[in-house]
């Protein structure tokens, strides 16, 4: 059975010591997405692309609308699983197994912070500059693991750091969230060294200790010691299906918006997952509300609106049958994979139209180039100036790294973590701005 009173704990990293709570008519929980939601890093999110370029005339999303549409859904997920576990528990434990819907919000929220800019492809082209850039230089200079963060550079693991991490000016450590919401947005809770070399862990090694901390107090299942691993924390599985389903189903209706795909084919992907006789009452329903509605958007949208609702019902369900499941085992099985038809078969679709069309739409790419060229510059330029600091070039360039960034550790992997910590913070027009500037394609003042 899942201890929840163990999991769901209200004690705030770095604040461990403070024992009274001020009068708030927030819980706990509530609190740790109003903290997250009026930070700057989630604010920027705004300037991060999602999939496509930052729109013109056309809306289309970026991480931010991203991000609080994953934190709708797993709230609405999160609340159905509340209500579907709140009989068959002891009654103790109705007030901890009700914050889930926040918790699972809050992580939602918070799962992109550490993503870079240029949309997926900056955390490739930030792990590519250390496999085969300017970086690979500095291989001999760091330790094996600590090379491993870098050249498997993921957005998760970033995430967890900018929340847990005690940047320079930050009181106490980071954004001093609850234990609860820091474990459920690690995805995969192990260290980079056991990646086998794909961009799929948990923490750097800057954090380890922290995640180690964490998961001990929640008392989450140690798999090994050192390679650190552990079993996920339940909720992420709510966290990694909320985003699931909204980057999916919203990149094919940005793909429509886009003209990429065409109305009917766009609305006969949303219509397969529903099953024609099984759901036939929706069916029904669906044609009737859609001959009300003209614009060919706005069809799309409501269609968009319905499948969302049956994924995240489909999701609620299959997490209440497995998570007093004996055989849940240390193998991470994704929500998703486990869908019935015909939902299953409706997204693989999906997906199979998203490689071939969408992702590889020409707009896509351009900003996957541009962005391997921009992080690459910056990141050869300012980590060469924060390890060789004295050269004329280096002194300016260091001045244009904000104080919040300067890292107590002097190590070599201090200080490259300090660099990427800067550039995977920008947004992607910062980001394009200041390598025009210090590459001289563009000067101050001068059109």
């Amino acid at each position: 059975m899942i201890n929840w009173d163990k999991l769901i704990v209200d004690l705030r990293l770095g604040l461990e010591e403070r024992m009274t709570q001020e009068e708030d008519i927030r819980s706990t929980f509530q609190r740790d997405y109003d903290r997250i939601i009026f930070s700057s890093p989630f604010r920027r999110l705004q300037d991060k692309t999602q999939v496509f370029p930052l729109p013109g005339s056309i809306f289309v999303h970026n991480r931010l609308t991203h991000s609080l549409e994953v934190a709708s859904v797993g709230r609405s997920l999160g609340n159905l699983v509340t209500a579907a576990i709140k009989n068959s528990q002891e009654p103790q434990l109705q007030k901890t197994t009700g914050e889930i819907g926040a918790i699972v919000s809050a992580a939602c929220l918070a799962h992109d912070l550490g993503n870079p800019p240029f949309g997926h492809s900056g955390e490739s082209a930030i792990a590519d500059f250390f496999k085969r850039g300017g970086g690979l230089k500095y291989k001999d200079e760091v330790t094996k693991e600590q090379w491993s963060d870098f050249t498997c550079f993921e957005g998760n693991a970033n995430a967890f750091r900018v929340l847990s991490h005690q940047f320079k000016g930050k009181r106490y450590g980071g954004f001093a969230l609850t234990y609860s919401t820091l474990a459920s947005i690690v995805k995969y809770p192990f260290e980079s060294s056991l990646a086998g070399g794909k961009p799929k862990f948990g923490f750097f090694q800057s954090e380890k200790e922290l995640f180690r901390k964490i998961a001990t107090q929640l008392g989450m299942v140690q798999l090994s010691e050192n390679p650190l691993r552990y079993m996920r924390h339940p909720l992420v599985y709510l966290v990694e299906a909320a985003d699931d389903i909204c980057y999916q189903i919203m990149d094919v209706e940005d793909a429509h918006k886009l003209k990429i795909l065409s109305y009917d084919e766009t609305e006969a992907l949303f219509l397969n997952f529903f099953h024609p006789v099984e759901d036939r009452i929706t069916l029904h329903n669906i044609a009737v509300n859609l001959k009300l509605v003209t614009d060919s958007n706005e069809r799309i949208s409501y269609l968009r609106a319905m499948v969302i609702g049956k994924l995240t019902r489909e999701c609620a369900h299959l997490f209440i049958s497995r998570i007093n499941d004996p055989g849940h085992t240390e193998k991470i099985m994704p929500l998703f994979d486990s869908l019935q038809e015909p939902s299953k078969s409706a997204m693989a679709k999906v997906k199979s139209v998203s490689l071939e069309r969408i992702y590889n739409d020409r707009a896509v790419i351009e900003i996957e180039i541009a962005g391997y060229k921009i992080l690459g510059t910056l990141l050869e330029a300012f980590i060469s100036a924060v390890v060789e600091p004295d050269g004329f070039l280096s002194k300016k360039l260091l001045t244009l790294i904000p104080s919040q960034y300067e890292n107590s550790d002097d190590s070599i992997y201090g200080k490259i973590q300090s660099v990427v910590d800067f550039v995977s913070g920008m947004t992607d027009l910062f980001a394009l701005n200041l390598y025009r500037k210090i590459t001289g394609m563009e000067l101050p003042g001068i059109a």
